[in-house]
């Protein structure tokens, strides 16, 4: 099975969301919460089957997605909420539950602020730095006698934020001089 499906690619029927629309936007208010399986997956997120409403397509969006959550596989069981509803296309968007649940600590940091951090991968451009729970940030390599070799990974080391870039959710850090 490739990474990306369709729902009917993996043996699913598309529901009649068209003819039941009134009625399952009346039993799937925004607010309501539900149970389901991913049926699909795409790049810009999961088809759901939802229990119970078989004529229902649920559609949790990428851009829903914390930046350091993998997208869940067609197959697995999911809960989440409603959060919209898609009148031109008969579709129920959800918020996955471990998506809401989710807090992004990226806006934590500062520039200048000395943070400790765990190293998660050595590089030959530079340190990986894991600052808290879905927050990483680089310390390249800079110079000639710049090197991997006194860096190992899961090793402990204070850092200072140089960078925060928003957009691309990218942190430059450098190691605070004494």
């Amino acid at each position: 099975m490739s990474e990306y499906s369709w729902p009917w690619e993996n043996g699913r029927r598309m529901p009649d969301a068209a003819s039941a629309w009134t009625e399952t936007v009346r039993v799937l208010p925004v607010g309501t919460r539900i149970t389901g399986e991913v049926v699909g997956r795409q790049p810009f997120g999961v088809f759901l089957s939802i229990d119970d409403r078989p004529d229902a397509a649920g559609l949790a969006r990428i851009d829903r997605k914390p930046r350091c959550m993998e997208l869940p596989t067609v197959g697995q069981r999911v809960t989440g909420e409603v959060v919209w509803h898609t009148d031109h296309n008969h579709q129920v968007g959800v918020v996955l539950g471990e998506w809401a649940e989710h807090e992004d600590l990226l806006p934590r940091f500062r520039v200048g602020q000395v943070v400790a951090g765990r190293i998660i991968k050595v590089a030959s451009i530079g340190v990986f730095v894991r600052l808290a729970d879905c927050v990483e940030g680089l310390v390249p390599f800079t110079g000639p006698t710049a090197s991997s070799e006194s860096f190992r990974e899961g090793q402990e080391m204070s850092v200072q934020i140089v960078e925060i870039d928003h957009e691309r959710n990218r942190i430059l850090l450098a190691v605070p001089v004494p």
